[in-house]
């Protein structure tokens, strides 16, 4: 583990540390949502499990953010000991969201799904969207618990606007296009942005392709004019290396599949691929022409793309 990766562990790791969690079951205001006034009774106590690292607590400790664990930090440690470029990885993909958000926005999307959100950090999808156009309204979904625990830095919505959060899992696609948040925030016969951001990776096909199923059916239920943004770790420019992170991810409990262009390529079938199709993440758009080339291939270890329904 790195020097100093162990400073600062949070208070709260002891064993049992547990939060008030609303996973659907609060009280609710008229427009469905969940009720978070001071004083109104919280959901029922659930175990965040800090004694197990997660992806979205390493995520976080990659782009610098607070909420991880000793768990978390050991994975997160031997992830860099095998690729170093980690936590560049993770900031130029972290941007890219920003870039792409702004990108579509500008194009006249105002509603957003994001999936697989992970732990809040500013800015937020939200921030970037609501920034340029207040009225724009955003879900997020995630399976990780300690993202509902901070979930309320997602819902700080414009009034104009609006956000929600939904508890679920990418796994179950028609769960999280069922459920009342979304419901009562998207309107599904107008254009989504569909955003799956170093997501998808977590999803093996287990030889039943199952990870392209599951976009496919988000896909199918989204208007024309919808797009999807997406990015995915690829073991194209150092395959030894990303073994070796698959290996580390599954010693800590979570199973990983990286794969090529021509998979990732895959993901965007029948759509159309906006400018300048799959590319690396610092390279879609770059704000600077010289932000195009600062990181290496290897370094980066990711594509991007972004494509619009017909």
């Amino acid at each position: 583990m790195n020097a100093g990766m162990s400073e600062g562990i949070n208070e709260g790791m002891n064993e049992g540390f547990d939060a008030g969690i609303d996973d659907g079951t609060a009280d609710r205001t008229s427009d469905g949502t969940a009720d978070h006034r001071p004083g109104r009774p919280a959901g029922p106590i659930v175990d965040l499990q800090l004694d197990r690292a997660h992806s979205s607590r390493i995520y976080d400790y990659f782009l610098g953010g607070k909420t991880n664990f000793l768990a978390d930090r050991m994975a997160a440690g031997s992830v860099l000991s095998v690729f170093p470029s980690a936590l560049i990885a993770a900031r130029i993909n972290r941007e890219f969201m920003h870039r792409a958000t702004r990108a579509l926005v500008k194009a006249g999307m105002r509603q957003f799904l994001d999936i697989g959100t992970g732990i809040p950090t500013p800015p937020n999808l939200h921030d970037i969207a609501q920034g340029i156009a207040p009225d724009a309204r955003i879900v997020y979904t995630d399976n990780d618990p300690i993202v509902l625990a901070h979930a309320a830095a997602l819902l700080l919505s414009t009034p104009e606007g609006r956000t929600a959060y939904v508890q679920s899992d990418v796994n179950d696609p028609e769960a999280i296009l069922a459920a009342p948040q979304l419901r009562h925030t998207l309107d599904l016969r107008e254009p989504v942005a569909l955003s799956l951001n170093a997501l998808m990776h977590f999803v093996t096909d287990d030889g039943r392709d199952r990870a392209h199923a599951i976009v496919d059916t988000l896909k199918s239920a989204l208007p024309s004019g919808s797009t999807l943004a997406m990015t995915h770790a690829t073991p194209d420019f150092g395959p030894g290396t990303m073994e070796k992170i698959v290996e580390i991810y599954r010693g800590a409990g979570t199973v990983l599949q990286f794969r090529s262009r021509g998979e990732f390529l895959r993901f965007f079938d029948g759509w159309e691929l906006l400018a300048p199709g799959v590319a690396l993440p610092h390279q879609w758009r770059p704000d600077r022409p010289e932000d195009a080339t600062y990181v290496a291939d290897a370094e980066a270890g990711c594509y991007a793309a972004v494509a619009r329904k017909p």
